[in-house]
């Protein structure tokens, strides 16, 4: 069976050997990185299947390097902060971590966490297989979801049916785009709002019905009877492709 590939990006070079010697006794092919620019031409180049990310790192820092992977992959990035503090975790989830360790942690800890996200992406990719579905590169070697004639490619940002590519604004794609990451779970406007919008976004719910009404008209064939984005009554919204 095939090793998964991690990407260690860490400035301490104590800790980062630390982390790659563990990863690796357990059956890890890790790759590392000791500053920004270095961990996205490493991760362009190697195509990990998770990140485990510094935020303090020389030249670019964590939060950028995150927000630029998140652009260009669909991968769990796992961030590593010094500080405990809310708003720090804030803007990591923010800009596209999937999960944060505040240092210091155990190595016990960080493996688990390892497991559990290569866990949900194995099973993510199992269950859009079996439905005809799935998780594929797409031409620039980035990654596109396909859900029977529709295709997010994610890392061109674009959306297509049918073969023709759809006009869609920048938050109707990045909502679309979260929507797929989850598919089947059942989201709540809040949420919606906290992931797509941000935290600090002073608008109100309404604004995510406008763009679920705005997706449907492009990726349904009937939009007054959708089938790939359902209303869940009391809640807010289920992709189900």
């Amino acid at each position: 069976m095939k090793s998964s590939r991690l990407l260690i990006v860490e400035d301490e070079p104590t800790l980062l050997e630390t982390l790659k010697y563990n990863l690796e006794r357990q059956g890890y092919d890790v790759v590392t990185a000791s500053d920004g620019v270095q961990a996205l031409s490493t991760a362009r180049e190697e195509k990990p299947e998770l990140v485990i990310l510094d935020v303090m790192l020389p030249g670019l820092d964590g939060f950028e390097v995150c927000r630029i992977l998140r652009q260009e992959m669909s991968l769990p990035i796992l961030m590593l902060t010094a500080k405990d503090e809310e708003v720090e975790k804030i803007v990591g989830l923010e800009v596209g971590a999937d999960d944060y360790l505040t240092k210091p942690f155990s190595m016990r800890e960080l493996l688990a966490r390892v497991r559990a996200h290569l866990r949900r992406v194995r099973l993510l990719r199992e269950e859009l297989g079996s439905s005809g579905q799935g998780i594929h590169e797409s031409p620039n070697g980035g990654v596109a979801f396909t859900f029977d004639d529709l295709v997010i490619d994610e890392s061109r940002r674009e959306i297509r049916r049918d073969g023709g590519v759809l006009a869609l604004k920048p938050k109707e794609f990045e909502l679309l785009l979260f929507l797929a990451r989850n598919r089947g779970i059942a989201l709540g406007r809040s949420l919606i709002l906290e992931r797509v919008w941000g935290w600090d976004f002073d608008g109100g719910s309404r604004t995510v019905d406008v763009h679920i009404r705005w997706l449907r008209e492009k990726i349904e064939v009937d939009p007054a009877s959708p089938s790939r984005i359902l209303t869940i009554r009391g809640i807010g919204y289920r992709f189900d492709g």
